[in-house]
C-alpha cells in the first residue's frame, strides 16, 4: 500500500501529544478526536480485523466528560480525552476479556481493571475498544478460532505479527493513537516492527501486571504508539504502582519525558545483526539496521559491531513458554481443549512433558543469560539488533511458507531472549522494504535503563520520516 502524504493527515492521524496540545489550545475537542477514531475504525478495520470490540457509545460518553473538563480548564490526568485501545488480554471493567478463546464465557461479571487499564482510566484516556490477540496470546502472529485473522495495514495479505497484532494495526492506521499490549516473547515488538510503529517492553516490573501471568516473569505489559514521545508519556502513566503485583518495581522518581531529547552523544553502542546465532537475516533488513548504526555514529555515539557472546536459548524458552501455556489451560475440560487453536493445544501437551528439573534448568539458563548481558552492558550502553529478521509474511500462518520449523520462535530469535533477561527493549521504525513493508530496529539496554533506551529511540526517530500506511 502507498504511504500517506503529510498533507493528507486528518484528526485521526494526530498523535496523543498533538491532541493534548490541541485540546489545551481550544482548537479541538476530545469528542471530535474520538469521533475521528471511530470513523477510522469503521472505514479501515474491515480490511485488517484489529478490533474485537468497539464501544462507541461508552467512548463518546467518556469524550464528552473530558470535553467538559477541558472547557473548564480543568483536565484530569495526563491522557485526558486521548482515544486508546486495550488488548483483549487485559481485564477491563464493563467489557468481556475473551483472550481470543472460545473457552471463555462472555456472560459473566466483568468488574475489574488490570493495572494498566486502571492507570489509563485514572488518567482519563478514552477507551474505544479492545484489540485482537491470538488465543491466550500464545504466538507471534495474530489469529484465533474466536476472532479470525488480523492483517497487516501495509498489505492485508501479510500478517500484522503478534501477539499484540490488533493493537499494532490499530495504531498504524490511526484507529486510536495509543494502545496497550502484552509481551512475553516479543508480543509488542514483533507486530510493531511489522506494522511500522513504536512499542516498548520495559524492564520487568516497571509496569505492574495482574492477574499474574501463567508465563511467569517472562510476561510484560507495554505501550504501543506512533512516536517515542507518546511511549514515554504512556510509560509515566503505566509505571504508577499497583499493590496487586508483588513483583512490581517502585515507581520512577522522574518523568520518562525528562531528558528524552538529550541525544546519544558519547554513548557506546553495539550492533549485532544476528546476536551471534547465525540466524539468516533478510538483506533489506540487514541493510536498514546497518544504516541505522551509521546514523547513531553521526549523532555522536561510538558504535561497534560486536556480538554479546550468548547462545540461542530457544529450547529453554520453550520449556518456560510451553509449561506456561499448559498452566493457562489446566482448568479446561477435555471438550473445551478441543476448541483450542491446534497449535496452542500442541504446545500445551508438550508443556506437560517437562519435569521440575527441566524447568529449573531452563531457569538456570535464563540466569546465566542475564549475567552475560549484565557484563556486556558494563562495556556497551545499548545494543542494536533487527527486531525481526524478516518482513511480514503471509497472513494466517504461524511461520513463513516453506519454513522447516513449526513454531513462531523460529523467526523471532531477537525478541524472546530479552524477556528471559528482563531487559528493556524498544522497536522503532527503520524504513521500509522495496515492497513497502516496515522494518523494525530494536534498541536494548540493561535492566532499569528504560530512560536511556527511550532517549536513543527518540534520537534515531528524529532523523527519520514517519511513514504511514494508506488509509481509506
Amino acid at each position: 500500500m502507498a504511504n500517506t502524504h503529510p498533507a493528507e493527515r486528518t484528526v485521526a492521524d494526530l498523535t496523543a501529544t498533538e491532541l493534548l496540545a490541541a485540546y489545551a489550545a481550544g482548537e479541538l475537542s476530545p469528542v471530535e478526536a474520538t469521533e475521528a477514531a471511530l470513523r477510522r475504525i469503521a472505514d479501515a478495520d474491515p480490511a485488517v480485523n484489529a478490533y474485537c470490540l468497539v464501544d462507541a457509545d461508552r467512548a463518546i460518553d467518556q469524550a464528552r466528560a473530558s470535553e467538559k473538563r477541558w472547557h473548564r480548564g480543568e483536565p484530569a490526568g495526563r491522557l485526558d480525552g486521548v482515544p486508546t485501545s486495550i488488548k483483549d488480554i487485559f481485564l477491563t471493567e464493563h467489557w468481556p476479556t475473551l483472550r481470543g478463546s472460545r473457552t471463555v464465557d462472555p456472560h459473566q461479571q466483568w468488574t475489574t481493571d488490570a493495572p494498566s487499564v486502571a492507570r489509563l482510566r485514572k488518567h482519563n484516556a478514552v477507551f474505544v475498544g479492545k484489540t485482537t490477540t491470538p488465543e491466550l496470546a500464545w504466538k507471534g502472529v495474530t489469529d484465533s478460532p474466536l476472532q479470525g485473522i488480523t492483517r497487516n495495514p501495509w498489505d492485508p495479505t501479510r500478517t500484522a505479527g503478534g501477539s499484540s497484532g490488533g493493537a499494532a494495526a490499530a495504531v498504524a492506521l490511526g484507529m486510536a493513537p495509543l494502545a496497550i499490549g502484552t509481551d512475553g516473547g516479543g508480543s509488542v515488538r514483533i507486530p510493531a516492527a511489522f506494522c511500522g510503529i513504536v512499542a516498548l517492553k520495559a524492564t520487568y516490573g516497571r509496569i505492574p501486571h495482574y492477574p499474574a501471568s501463567p508465563y511467569g516473569t517472562l510476561a510484560h505489559a507495554g505501550p504501543m504508539t506512533g512516536t517515542v514521545t507518546e511511549t514515554a508519556l504512556m510509560l509515566d502513566v503505566l509505571s504508577e504502582p499497583d499493590s496487586r503485583d508483588w513483583s512490581a518495581l517502585e515507581p520512577p522518581s522522574t518523568s520518562f519525558l525528562d531528558g528524552l531529547d538529550s541525544g546519544v552523544r558519547g554513548l557506546r553502542i553495539a550492533i549485532s545483526l544476528d546476536l551471534g546465532f547465525g540466524t539468516p537475516v533478510d538483506p533489506e533488513v540487514a541493510r536498514a539496521i546497518t544504516a541505522a548504526a551509521r546514523t547513531f555514529e553521526e549523532l555522536g555515539a561510538v558504535v561497534e559491531q560486536v556480538d554479546p557472546g550468548i547462545t540461542d536459548p530457544v529450547e529453554d524458552f520453550h520449556v518456560l513458554w510451553f509449561a506456561g501455556a499448559a498452566k493457562s489451560v489446566e482448568h479446561l475440560t477435555p471438550e473445551q481443549r478441543e476448541l483450542l487453536d491446534p497449535g496452542l493445544h500442541e504446545i500445551c501437551r508438550q508443556g506437560l512433558t517437562y519435569s521440575a528439573q527441566d524447568y529449573l534448568e531452563a531457569t538456570n539458563t535464563r540466569m546465566l543469560l542475564g549475567q552475560r548481558m549484565g557484563a556486556f552492558h558494563q562495556t556497551y550502553d545499548l545494543l542494536l539488533t533487527p527486531t525481526v529478521p524478516i518482513p511480514a509474511f503471509e497472513a494466517g500462518l504461524e511461520v513463513p511458507p516453506g519454513s522447516p520449523h513449526p513454531r513462531w520462535t523460529s523467526w523471532t530469535p531477537f525478541t524472546y531472549p530479552f524477556n528471559m533477561t528482563q531487559q528493556p527493549a524498544i522497536n522503532v521504525p527503520c524504513g521500509n522494504t522495496t515492497d513497502g513493508l516496515p522494518i523494525g530496529l530494536q534498541i536494548i539496554g540493561p535492566r532499569h535503563a528504560d530512560a536511556k533506551v527511550l532517549r536513543a529511540a527518540r534520537a534515531y526517530e528524529q532523523t527519520q520520516p514517519r511513514l504511514r500506511p494508506h488509509t481509506p
